[in-house]
């Protein structure tokens, strides 16, 4: 196994996690005093080649990523209808086809267990590696008539051109923003918010500031404030809830929740527990953004 500081919520393969602790702040973390010292005096020691390099080369390292793995990283995310209830609630009307856009789609863990579950559901899927798009395609769950999946960098990419604009119900963002440069997030939440309907709804879920991930990181990885990359090339950061409700407030979205979720991930192989801090949110469209 590549990069564990890769391990997200929906865990790995050799993992389990514990339920959700929600409500948390990322304070309720007990750094040791080393650490304390280490994050604040830490300052980025990637040369300004190297970060350029870094973002000139994430899709590639995105696609190799894909290409040693495959569909065998990550578990299937069977949890998402528990934890965000939109996913089945926010229909009008018992019988109304539900669209969805799983931005940053990555091989499918998340779309094909709920297209399973919920056979009035359309899925738009789009991630930033052709690999991953491509391993989705071949699924036997998928099924153009349900699912429509391409590539897609949602920095530079205008959605429209795959999903009709203002016709979304639902967006899920799961650990697919911290893989951005911080100074194009924004972009990508613009461009989401294109093809969302008025109250649309996006959900996310992603890595919360002081998690277990971030910690492991040296200060030879750090690439900017709470910024950091992998081993392998991809490249992660770590919200707090203030910068997150900021940068969806300043891209035209109203925070409806906004949370840290405290878990421990259990490796039993390697003997290891270990604590992990994640942000849960809602953000509800507040206005349609300029088709521009």
């Amino acid at each position: 196994m590549i990069a564990p500081e890769k391990e997200e919520e929906a865990g790995c393969k050799d993992e389990t996690m514990s339920p959700d602790v929600p409500g948390q702040t990322s304070a309720s973390i007990v750094l040791s005093p080393e650490e304390l010292d280490r994050l604040s005096s830490e300052r980025p020691l990637v040369s300004d080649f190297k970060r350029m390099k870094l973002e000139k080369e994430a899709q590639k390292n995105w696609d190799l990523f894909y290409k040693r793995n495959t569909t065998n990283f990550f578990k299937d995310r069977h949890w998402t209808t528990r934890e965000f209830e939109e996913l089945r609630a926010c229909r009008k009307f018992e019988s109304q086809r539900l669209v969805l856009l799983e931005a940053g789609c990555g091989v499918g863990n998340c779309i094909f267990p709920l297209l399973e579950d919920d056979l009035n559901i359309f899925v738009y899927a789009c991630d930033f590696s052709p690999r991953a798009v491509e391993f989705v395609k071949k699924n036997p769950l998928y099924c153009p008539e349900r699912c429509c999946a391409f590539q897609c960098d949602l920095t530079k990419d205008d959605l429209r051109e795959n999903v009709p604009e203002g016709s979304v119900d639902v967006v899920t963002l799961i650990f697919v923003l911290s893989a951005i440069h911080p100074e194009k997030m924004k972009l990508a939440l613009q461009n989401i918010s294109r093809v969302l309907k008025p109250e649309g709804i996006v959900l996310f879920r992603d890595y919360g500031l002081y998690d277990h991930a971030m910690l492991r990181f040296k200060a030879c990885s750090k690439l900017g404030e709470n910024f950091y990359v992998r081993q392998d090339g991809t490249r992660s950061y770590f919200f707090s809830k203030e910068i997150l409700a900021e940068l969806f407030e300043e891209a035209g979205f109203q925070p409806v929740a906004n949370d840290y979720v405290l878990r421990e991930t259990v490796n039993k192989k390697e003997g290891l527990c270990v604590p992990r801090v994640f942000l849960q949110s809602k953000f509800n469209k507040t206005s349609q953004l300029q088709s521009s």
